[in-house]
């Protein structure tokens, strides 16, 4: 829960221009911080049902919405607002894990289970989902069977080792195509030795340069809102996790559409 606190304060390391590049967010779009979401501390089904309140209005408004979270469960109630504007969307899903369990100690409702919950509801275009970086030791003997039958595109993190990830997102944008696309990021997608301030690490992940790649390589497609998860500053005292988060937001924000160029 202090992860958005924590991203909010590396952000004063990010500039307004993109060098590599030459995108100008914030002279091509209105881009402001609309402060923190209410939720209920003692009640998650709670919790979700305020912050699909306040994304249903700010959904509405007009706004393209890049959440700080938080862990991942807040993307569920979020996408139930993206959905309900936009019918159900495509998903760039960045994780070690897939997040498509059941339940945890009972409950439906937790980090490991808002993208089952979505399927179930009808949040996702099935046939237009990509995982990137999946990885890490299982409970189950077959974890990545759900996903698949459901049509998703799983992309261990074995997948990604030792080489460029254009490629990959080349075939991704044209799975996408001009139809509405989420970005999920879980900053454990990345190796802990960039992050380490997550909850959930896992050995052997993405680099930050891949992590430029993929986010790069939306550009051009019907991106209708983003998120940057998992970031517990209390496993990184350097703020390293943090700083990685904000500036992967802001690579989110240089290729949002209408976004102009130097």
């Amino acid at each position: 829960r202090f992860g958005p606190r924590q991203i909010r304060a590396e952000s004063a390391m990010v500039r307004r221009y993109n060098a590599s590049t030459g995108a100008a967010p914030f002279d091509s779009l209105q881009v402001a911080d609309i402060g923190d979401v209410n939720v209920n501390l003692y009640n998650l089904p709670d919790s979700c049902r305020l912050i699909r309140e306040s994304y249903q209005k700010i959904v509405a408004s007009g706004c393209v919405p890049l959440t700080l979270g938080g862990d991942h469960t807040i993307t569920y109630p979020i996408l139930q607002a993206v959905a309900e504007k936009h019918g159900p969307v495509g998903l760039v899903h960045v994780d070690a894990h897939t997040d498509t369990g059941d339940r945890g100690l009972g409950e439906k409702i937790f980090h490991g289970t808002p993208f089952r919950r979505c399927v179930e509801e009808g949040l996702l275009d099935c046939g237009r989902v990509v995982q990137i970086g999946i990885r890490g030791s299982s409970y189950d003997p077959d974890p990545y069977k759900y996903c698949r039958d459901q049509g998703f595109r799983v992309v261990p993190a074995e997948e990604c080792w030792r080489k460029t990830l254009e490629p990959l997102m080349a075939a991704v944008r044209k799975e996408m195509g001009d139809k509405p696309v989420y970005i999920s990021f879980d900053i454990d997608g990345l190796d802990p030795a960039y992050a380490p301030g997550t909850g959930t690490p896992e050995i052997a992940g993405l680099t930050p340069a891949q992590a430029l790649e993929i986010i790069r390589g939306c550009k051009g497609l019907n991106i209708v809102g983003c998120d940057l998860v998992e970031v517990a500053p209390m496993y990184d005292v350097s703020g390293n996790t943090a700083l990685l988060g904000a500036n992967l937001l802001f690579e989110m924000l240089c290729v949002l559409p209408g976004v102009k160029t130097m």
